[in-house]
């Protein structure tokens, strides 16, 4: 079959089309032929080597950590063969090989299946990045979001970003709102419906202020981080939740301790091991009839050939991407 693998860690020219065999399931594992898979930063985060050792599994490495496909063999699974499925959860293309291949070998429990009515690309795009995901679990299970209240999640190009606001929507936010670092990319996001904070223009406090007639938002989603996160912790109200996500913009960041302590301020880590199989399961079930019903809308910027995985993965880091990143395999 074909796969994109790499035997060494490095920049994108490490990513190799290659002809490697299809993969052997372990027993009850399923046998999914893959369609569409996403381009994330966890994807470049791997190749160049930045996790522990002991996360990674030994090389060659194929990477992909989401996509949609068809099952079959579907092992241990009660799905029927040929069935339509999202990948969800597990540590594909980081602990085992994942979805840049016209085959990946899963655990059942990682799969659920896809309803009639939406097509692969959007469901592709709903997987990719994990943000409407994410924001469902983090909102639901860790912020104890109420409806009536307001939500940051910065970055209005990224999969937080727009999965953040499409969640907060549906689950009943006065505001959703979120950020863009050039006036030509808050446009872009003013025009798909997003209430944007243009950072070239105003502070983040500044904007979160005006929106809130200042009272400041109740939760933050932040997948960005760097410096951003301190400026987010002075945007929250009182009694506000900061869950921290990702870090696209860096790992250091610097805050003011009075926003803690005056703010009774609450910060949370947010990973996937938090939540069990079941949660991720029903959390997606859920997300994937919001997408029968046109209550969210993924948004795809482009779908490169599998063998074009390298120039996806330089398009997501520099060509300043708005919606998912795909590879059509």
């Amino acid at each position: 079959m074909r796969a994109i693998k790499y035997d060494r860690f490095g920049g994108y020219d490490v990513l190799t089309p290659a002809d490697v065999p299809v993969p052997t399931p372990e027993p009850g594992h399923a046998l999914v032929r893959v369609t569409l898979a996403g381009v994330t930063p966890l994807d470049d985060t791997v190749r160049q080597g930045k996790l522990p050792a002991a996360a990674v599994k030994p090389l060659p490495i194929r990477p992909g950590g989401q996509g949609v496909g068809v099952l079959v063999d579907p092992g241990a699974s009660s799905l029927p063969v040929n069935s339509r499925v999202v990948l969800s959860g597990g540590r594909y293309g980081v602990s085992a090989d994942g979805t840049w291949a016209e085959y990946v070998a899963v655990d059942p429990q990682h799969l659920v299946p896809i309803p009639d009515g939406v097509d692969d690309t959007v469901v592709a795009a709903l997987a990719t990045g994990a943000g409407y995901l994410t924001a469902y679990l983090a909102l639901t299970e860790l912020a104890g979001f109420q409806s009536g209240q307001t939500v940051l999640a910065p970055g209005v190009g990224g999969s937080v970003g727009q999965g953040g606001v499409g969640v907060a929507r549906v689950l009943g936010a006065a505001k959703a709102i979120t950020t863009a670092t050039s006036a030509a990319k808050a446009e872009r996001g003013r025009a798909e419906g997003f209430e944007v904070i243009d950072l070239s223009t105003e502070s983040l406090s500044d904007g979160v202020r005006r929106l809130t007639d200042g009272k400041g938002v109740d939760v933050v989603l932040d997948g960005v981080a760097g410096p951003l996160t301190g400026d987010a912790l002075s945007a929250l109200a009182v009694d506000g939740t900061l869950i921290s996500i990702g870090y696209t913009a860096g790992t250091r960041s610097t805050i003011d301790v009075t926003d803690l302590i005056w703010k009774n301020a609450h910060i949370h880590g947010f990973r996937f091991a938090l939540f069990t199989a079941e949660q991720i399961n029903a959390a997606n079930a859920h997300l994937l009839n919001l997408l029968v019903r046109k209550e969210i809308t993924p948004l795809v910027d482009r779908v490169f050939a599998l063998e074009q995985a390298a120039e996806a993965q330089r398009h997501l880091n520099e060509g300043s991407p708005f919606g998912r990143v795909l590879l059509a395999v």
